[in-house]
């Protein structure tokens, strides 16, 4: 009974987790999108270039295109930081206030008599009477 239970919250976990990458890849695209149609041509503005394909090029090594890919990156890592992450660690510790949970700084040492009764109390738990 316990095993299918089991495998029910397994299922239900892929589930989460196939919904969380069709989500991701979603705002992926909106991210992209933003950084592509609103960020570049802003920086086209004020370098004049679209992007920097054509910088420092010497034959077949481009390095401006490196260059336009390292700050499409940077780009759309401070974008996924400022829209998604920010907001969230303000409403986690908004939420942490409201309900009066405390940020844990440090774990206080556990006294070794415990630590000796907890495994004692776990190894009889493990085994099969």
């Amino acid at each position: 009974m316990l095993s299918g239970f089991k495998a029910f919250i397994m299922k239900g976990n892929v589930v989460d987790l196939a919904v969380a990458v069709v989500m991701g890849a979603a705002f992926g695209a909106v991210v992209t999108s933003f950084v592509s149609n609103i960020l570049m041509p802003i920086i086209s503005l004020l370098f004049g270039q679209p992007n920097f394909d054509n910088f420092l090029v010497f034959g077949p090594v481009k390095i401006g295109v490196f260059l336009t890919v390292l700050i499409n990156f940077i780009l759309v890592a401070a974008a996924i930081y400022f829209a998604v992450v920010m907001p969230m660690n303000h409403m986690i510790e908004r939420r942490n206030r409201k309900l009066g949970i405390k940020e844990q700084t440090e774990e206080e040492p556990i006294d070794p008599q415990v630590a000796l009764l907890t495994e004692i109390r776990d190894s009889l738990r493990s085994r099969d009477i």
